[in-house]
């Protein structure tokens, strides 16, 4: 049986249906959670969670950097299964999922590169280094930033979707590297996740957590906002081979 993009004529990719009011309703839900423990999660970093014996307050980038990483990959994670879910069905609506997430995870994953030389300068005396984890995560980035170049290169909405979904896919597959790359190689980046090694206070838990709520939310709110926007270009671009 041929998917719904295959039955359409060369270059158009059919919209799904508007967004109903249930999708802004959720939008705003997202926004005003963002608003609301994203101080809350400034407060904590800054006054409840204890400085680090070690690293001083450099540390307390690690509220920011560690939640940015999580997402980035939740991100990359979406691309992942929404450029599958498009070359199975060719639906564009999977074509719109996987672009917004891709957009929105190429923001995560640059606050993690800025915010991971401002805790490493004062910690290991240089804002960067080759580093495995280091290394693999800036290919990450570039994975994906050439997604959304790809994306824009491409002029026929067919054969964009389906090559930014078979990239979508292959990308991916540096998630898993960049996790284990501080265990397969020597590198000056802890090897564990710090909720794996056990050995997190309290304090430092609880205000990690917020911070990967507030991320989640944030996240969650720009998709929304991402997807809106694709849905009017998928509807000019209707328009433009209606005319």
């Amino acid at each position: 049986m041929k998917t719904d993009a295959l039955q359409q004529p060369v270059g158009e990719l059919r919209p799904d249906a508007v967004a109903g009011p249930s999708s802004g309703s959720r939008r705003r839900l997202w926004g005003i959670a963002t608003l609301v423990t994203l101080p809350v999660l400034l407060g904590m970093a800054f006054f409840y969670a204890p400085e680090d014996a070690n690293q001083g307050a450099a540390q307390r980038i690690f509220y920011i950097h560690v939640p940015s990483a999580w997402i980035g990959f939740l991100a990359f994670l979406v691309v992942f299964v929404a450029s599958i879910a498009f070359l199975a069905t060719g639906k564009r609506k999977w074509d719109d999922m996987a672009s917004s997430s891709a957009e929105v995870g190429v923001i995560f994953t640059t606050a993690v590169l800025i915010t991971g030389p401002l805790w490493g300068r004062p910690v290991w005396g240089v804002y960067w280094t080759w580093d495995p984890r280091l290394t693999s995560f800036l290919m990450l980035w570039l994975i994906y930033l050439s997604y959304i170049v790809l994306r824009g290169y491409v002029p026929e909405p067919i054969r964009r979707a389906k090559f930014s979904a078979v990239l979508g896919i292959v990308g991916f597959l540096d998630v898993p590297i960049v996790y284990l790359s501080a265990r397969w190689w020597r590198s000056e980046h802890p090897t564990q996740f710090v909720v794996e090694s056990g050995d997190l206070p309290a304090q430092m838990l609880v205000t990690l957590l917020v911070g990967l709520a507030t991320f989640t939310f944030l996240f969650l709110y720009l998709l929304s906002v991402r997807r809106s926007v694709a849905r009017l270009r998928a509807q000019r671009e209707l328009e433009g081979v209606a005319r």
